[in-house]
């Protein structure tokens, strides 16, 4: 008895430190999400976001021109500002460790922001805070030397992404209109397969079990290969590209998931109930109102994360069956055209308008959790 309890024990922290481990993999993308939305472009480019805490190496190269190059006392004086492009003033750290390299008799060295250092091969260098600097030679130089500076920065925050995505030109709009796409196309398939699955799991009509096996065959059949001649479909009926097409195309791709999983769920329910409801002269309607519906909820919110989280970071069904105008924007189709089609690889933006897409669905998905793998295991144990 006592190794079949250590088996056991055994058993359990091996499963313990499997599931944390899964857990891990799954979150830390999403934390790296989160942290590097609050970083801005040149953080991300030089470090990773599990460094975000700790001083950022900053890179960058600027050209030193010679023309205004004098001779005082045998020395060759240059002066002049290494921001010739304003956006580096910015981040140009105050104290940091800067390193110049050069050609000729500016060679290699290193020094701190504001003081003078010597340079190997002779000569002095200095450059401020502000970017101006003072280089003395020995001898005139025939070009510019290229000053590389390799400065580290504190770590820094900041809200610039939330607030380029939040309050971008027509967010709101594009928010309003995901929910008004996506709360209808949660609901119509739910009603329609509620009734679909309680009619194939106790109710007896010819070709019963060949309905059951075409639901399981649509699961199979990608989405992409119906787009197409949906939209076809759709525009010879009169709805086009429209709010309306848009709730049939996802009521019809999640139907077949909708009722094979509420379906697996009402077999499973005890038939003692039904029966006795039958034999008090219940209808098929209210045993499915009254007795059915509530104790399938476990299932119906199980079904209602998945259809809420497709439905809502859905980008391609978004584009074929609503209009291409601003006003039908719904958020995954405005991030991905007016965002981050304007600004390359912009990562910060990309972080941020992945993370605010993912907050309402993360809130419904942990609001209704407690059903989900009730709802999954449905019919799995008699």
């Amino acid at each position: 008895m006592d190794n079949i309890a250590g088996q056991n024990q055994g058993g359990r922290v091996l499963v313990n430190i499997t599931v944390l481990i899964l857990v891990l993999l799954w979150l830390l993308p999403t934390i790296g999400l989160f942290v590097s939305s609050f970083r801005d472009r040149d953080q991300i480019s030089n470090s990773g976001w599990w460094q975000a805490p700790f001083a950022v190496d900053l890179n960058f190269r600027t050209r030193v021109a010679t023309d205004g190059a004098r001779e005082e006392g045998g020395v060759f004086i240059i002066e002049g500002n290494v921001f010739a492009d304003p956006a580096l003033a910015s981040e140009f750290p105050e104290g940091g460790v800067v390193s110049a390299y050069g050609t000729r008799a500016v060679e290699p060295g290193e020094f701190s922001a504001g003081d003078q250092s010597e340079l190997r091969g002779g000569g002095t260098v200095v450059i401020n805070t502000d970017g101006s600097f003072r280089i003395e030679t020995p001898e005139e130089l025939t070009r510019g030397p290229t000053l590389y500076f390799e400065a580290r920065t504190p770590p820094k925050f900041t809200l610039a992404n939330y607030n380029t995505v939040l309050f971008a030109d027509g967010m709101d709009r594009a928010f309003i209109n995901t929910l008004t796409v996506t709360i209808p196309a949660t609901i119509i398939p739910i009603l329609i397969a509620a009734f679909a699955a309680y009619a194939l799991a106790w109710m007896d009509f010819p070709g019963r079990g060949l309905l059951i096996a075409a639901v399981v065959g649509l699961l199979v059949v990608p989405l992409q290969l119906a787009l197409v001649p949906l939209l076809r479909l759709h525009t010879d009926i009169g709805i086009g590209q429209s709010f309306l097409g848009i709730w049939l195309a996802h009521t019809g791709f999640g139907l077949p998931l909708a009722v094979y999983l509420l379906r697996n769920y009402m077999v499973g329910l005890p038939r003692d109930i039904i029966e006795g409801a039958k034999v008090d002269g219940a209808t098929d309607f209210q045993i499915f109102v009254r007795i059915i519906l509530p104790l399938s909820f476990p299932a119906l919110a199980s079904f209602a994360i998945f259809q809420f989280l497709w439905t809502w970071n859905d980008l391609l069904v978004a584009k074929v069956f609503l209009p291409s105008g601003a006003a039908s924007q719904v958020m995954t189709v405005k991030i991905a055209d007016d965002l981050l089609g304007s600004r390359g690889g912009d990562w910060g933006i990309l972080a941020t308008a992945a993370f605010v897409s993912i907050a309402v669905p993360l809130l419904v998905f942990f609001t209704m959790q407690r059903y989900l793998v009730r709802g999954l295991l449905a019919g799995s144990v008699k």
